[in-house]
């Protein structure tokens, strides 16, 4: 395991799952955002997909070339991105079932980094 590779991949990851959430959910958010949807589909899809191959090439070079535990980080950056960014922008509050779900989310991750 390259925990250097992997920590470069999940800064794309944070990347890739944060610009994703601006490019689906600014609609409910701002008005403007809603107003002018071309510009959220067209715009960030480029930067959104080298986001992701460049995460994606990073974690699975960082865990030997396997992709399950690649897979399974990247869904569990995506779960808390989306916690994050919807409690921010959108002051969803965090109920016990959001909360059972970010520590399932953490606990994936951790079964993929730390057990050998």
């Amino acid at each position: 395991m390259d925990i250097r590779s992997i920590i470069i991949g999940a800064f794309f990851m944070i990347a890739a799952q944060a610009s994703t959430w601006f490019q689906l959910n600014s609609q409910f958010v701002w008005t403007w955002a809603k107003e002018h949807p071309w510009l959220f589909i067209i715009i960030p899809s480029i930067p959104i997909s080298i986001f992701y191959y460049f995460a994606t090439k990073y974690m699975v070079t960082g865990f030997g070339g396997v992709l399950w535990p690649a897979r399974f980080l990247s869904f569990g950056i995506g779960v808390i991105i989306f916690a994050l960014l919807v409690y921010l922008l959108k002051n969803e509050g965090m109920n016990a079932k959001t909360l059972v779900s970010l520590s399932l989310a953490l606990g994936l991750m951790a079964v993929q980094v730390f057990w050998k």
